[in-house]
Order: C-alpha cells, then sequence, then structure tokens
C-alpha cells in the first residue's frame, strides 16, 4: 500500500451492535405521540446520518431504512448515539481543521433518538415521513439513483479459509480512446468482510511498472517472472485513483477539480485480503463518474510513509513519525491516516512557511473503520510547506486487537505486522501531473 513519493522522513471487526446490546423487541401502535415519533422525528436523522451504511449491501449489520427495521434495535440505537459511538468519528479535540463528512449528531438530535426509544419507539403518522433517499442501486455515489458512468471490475479470486494471502493484483485495461477527468469514485469490494484494503492504481501508457505483468488474470508478486517486476511491484511512482478500506465512503471531488486518466490507461488493482475462517470468493469493482467538463485543477493523491519503525514487545504507545515539504502550490483535500491492528492514534500537522505547526487532524485509530476526513474549506499549501505525521501503537497486552505482544514488529504488508502511511488528496494546476509537480522543488 505503499506509492513511492519524494518525501523526507525520519533516521475489534466492526462490531455489530447485536452483539454488545440487548434485543428490546417494543409493542407500539402507529398512534399520533405528542413526543418524538419515528416518521416525523426520527426517519429523517436516519437518513441523513445513517443509512448510507445501514441499508442493503453496505457495511452496517443491520438496515435502518423502515420502521420495522429500526423498531427492534431502538434501545441499542439509542445507547450507541448517547455514548457518541455511532455514527462514527474519532476526530480528537486539538484537531484544527473542520470536516465535510463530519457525521457527528447534534445534541438535538441525540435528544431527540434518546426521548423516542425511551418512550418505546412509537412509529407516529406514516404520512409525516420524508419521501424515501433514492440510492443508487449497488453504489453509495450518490442518491437519486445515481449510477457510475462506467464500471470495471476485476477477475473473480478465490480466497481460503486460512493462512495469510499475499497482496493479489489485477490489470484491467480502460481502453480509453481519449483522456478522461473523473469527478466521482467508488471502490466496491465482492466480499467485505475478506477485504483489508484495496488501492486503484492508474498505470499510463509507456510505464515500465510491472511491464511483464499478465493483463486480465489476477497474479501476486511471487508469481510474476522478472525480478525487477518482483521487487517493484508494491512501489509505484503511478497516481492512485482511489483507496479503499472498511469504513471509507466514495470521493467527490470539489467542482472545478478532478482526477486524470490518460487515453490508453489501465487501472491496476493491487489486492489485501485477510482470511476468517471460511473459504470465498471476490470480486472488486471501481465505479467512476466522469467530470461534465474539464477542470481547472487536478487531483492528486499523496502520501507521508514510514517504514523505518521498529516497534518493541510489550510498549503501549511507540511512536513514529514522518514528513515532507511541498514542492509547489496546492491545496489540501483530505486526510486519510492508515495504519494495522497496533494503531492507536495517528496525527497529520502542518507548518507554513514563516509559521509555528499546527495540529490539522488527531484521531483515535480504529482499524476497522478507517476513513478519510475531507475539508470543510481546502487548506492553501504554499511552496516550501511541510505536513507532518505521526503514528502511536500499542503493541500490550492491553490492546485486544493485539495478534502478538510478545514480539517486536516492522514494516509488512500482512495484518500481524504494521503499516504507517497518511494519504492526503491534493489539487493543483490541471496541466501538472505527479512527476511536473514534484519538478516544481528543482526549479527553486
Amino acid at each position: 500500500m505503499r506509492n513511492r513519493l519524494r518525501l523526507r522522513r525520519p533516521k475489534r471487526p466492526i462490531s455489530a451492535v447485536a452483539a454488545a446490546l440487548l434485543f428490546l423487541d417494543f409493542t407500539t401502535s402507529g398512534a399520533a405521540s405528542s413526543g418524538p415519533t419515528f416518521y416525523r422525528d426520527v426517519l429523517p436523522i436516519l437518513q441523513e446520518r445513517c443509512q448510507s451504511c445501514h441499508r442493503p449491501g453496505q457495511i452496517g449489520p443491520m438496515s435502518l431504512e423502515t420502521y420495522a427495521q429500526a423498531r427492534p434495535w431502538a434501545r441499542a440505537i439509542r445507547e450507541r448515539v448517547i455514548q457518541r459511538a455511532m455514527p462514527p468519528w474519532f476526530v480528537r479535540p486539538g484537531s484544527s481543521a473542520k470536516f465535510a463528512n463530519d457525521p457527528t449528531l447534534r445534541d438535538e438530535e441525540i435528544r431527540m433518538v434518546s426521548n423516542w426509544a425511551s418512550a418505546g419507539a412509537p412509529a407516529g403518522n406514516p404520512a409525516e415521513a420524508p419521501p424515501p433517499k433514492h440510492w443508487a442501486a449497488g453504489w453509495s455515489l450518490g442518491t437519486e439513483g445515481n449510477q457510475p458512468d462506467v464500471v470495471f471490475t476485476m477477475p473473480r479470486v478465490a480466497l481460503p479459509a486460512k493462512g495469510d494471502i499475499d497482496y493479489t493484483y489485477a490489470i484491467v485495461p480502460t481502453h480509453f480512446t481519449e483522456d478522461r477527468w473523473v469527478q466521482m469514485a467508488e471502490i466496491r469490494p465482492g466480499d467485505r468482510a475478506a477485504v483489508h484494503h484495496a488501492v486503484v492504481y492508474v498505470r499510463e501508457p509507456g510505464s515500465t511498472w510491472m511491464k511483464g505483468a499478465p493483463v486480465g488474470p489476477t497474479f501476486t508478486s511471487r508469481t510474476l517472472t522478472s525480478e525487477e517486476d518482483r521487487k517493484g511491484a508494491a512501489w509505484t511512482d503511478s497516481d492512485l485513483l482511489l483507496v479503499y478500506a472498511p469504513g471509507s465512503l466514495p470521493d467527490r471531488w470539489p467542482a472545478g477539480m478532478a482526477k486524470f486518466i490518460k487515453a490508453g490507461s489501465d487501472l491496476v488493482f493491487q489486492m489485501h485480503y485477510t482470511t476468517r475462517g471460511v473459504a470465498s470468493h471476490d470480486q472488486t469493482s471501481i465505479g467512476l463518474v466522469f467530470s461534465k467538463q474539464r477542470p481547472t485543477q487536478r487531483v492528486l493523491s499523496l502520501q507521508l510513509t514510514n517504514d523505518r519503525f521498529l516497534i518493541p514487545p510489550g510498549v503501549p504507545d511507540y511512536r513514529a513519525s514522518v514528513h515532507g515539504t511541498m514542492p509547489g502550490d496546492a491545496l489540501l483535500l483530505n486526510l486519510f491516516p492508515h495504519l494495522h491492528a497496533r494503531g492507536k492514534r495517528f496525527t497529520f500537522s502542518v507548518a507554513l512557511p514563516g509559521e509555528r505547526p499546527r495540529t490539522l487532524l488527531d484521531v483515535n485509530w480504529d482499524f476497522h473503520w478507517q476513513m478519510s476526513y475531507r475539508l470543510a474549506e481546502p487548506l492553501r499549501l504554499p511552496a516550501g510547506a511541510t505536513l507532518s505525521a505521526t503514528a502511536e501503537w500499542d503493541n500490550s497486552r492491553n490492546n485486544p486487537n493485539n495478534p502478538d505482544p510478545d514480539s517486536a514488529v516492522r514494516w509488512g504488508e500482512q495484518t500481524w505486522e504494521e503499516m504507517m502511511v497518511g494519504f492526503f488528496d491534493v489539487a493543483v494546476d490541471a496541466a501538472l501531473d505527479k512527476k511536473a509537480f514534484f519538478a516544481l522543488r528543482k526549479r527553486k
């Protein structure tokens, strides 16, 4: 899950509510209530805050689209919103940035849901319900039936019940005869429980990255015949199109900004699978929505990576950092931290030229719910601005997700190893690709 950039660096499964809280079957009527009712007061909150995940085919363990679906979970919903455990949001106090995808319920919304559940979860009058949201079938790119303009699907992969699985790749030609600008993108796994993460890269014509790899069938680095291809599989200068991890949502870039796919490019799927005791199959797809007009800015996905740490056994608060300097002017759009099971905390900071560093994002790490934090307003990063990332791991026995607290831990692809990657998207001039953007540093 690495994409080589010239940035400097220093020398629990998602728990189903049913498993944690008691099932409660309220007996209610549809009679009008003076207090909060489902159709008038609670359903609008569920539509705006919950249904993106809690509907058929999505990551939520149950659907919350109808009264019949929500009523048995009323007590569980109440407890989770009071605890501010749902909707998931892991930003700690001290983060200076504001985020457009913050789903945190307002105090009055929490009171509304709590009072509704405490009153026996009354249904109320169905005539007072808001219109249902019409989600795109199988996709979360938007409401009102929006569908991708094009979908690319990798071949079907058989997954064993046990053991480690090497990173699995698939090269899928786009067959684009003209350049395309992508406004929205979504990765949709075939077996969400088995996909630890997925990255889709854009391999442009003429790229030498895995040039000897097969186009069409899936493969791993071990199966490549070229030593150069085997060594280079995990490192590339190709741009990221999108990253998926459990809990992440589709990307939608602001008006006037888009990702670029050159005519004749291939999409390279990089899949990290984990076994779960049951054999299964996966066939992951990516859906794209094209920009209706040529944008003025190109979105590049960059990253801060530290792969030189060594976490001692039993240590509850080991830290490592990495930083990089922007070679040219850019707008920062989002931040996406990535660690593995021992992860505890992740922080992004920025230091603008002539200013002291400040924390943009500080999150409690949750391996089972990895989010992209989208800035409410893009942040101007002039050339010379420094972005820093700091990770903290808990390799002690107090970490219930720790695979082995008695072992030292280094960088590795498997979940019992560790990673430290701070992804971030920036918008630059539309004429700049990644190579040209980093070449700006040499001109100064």
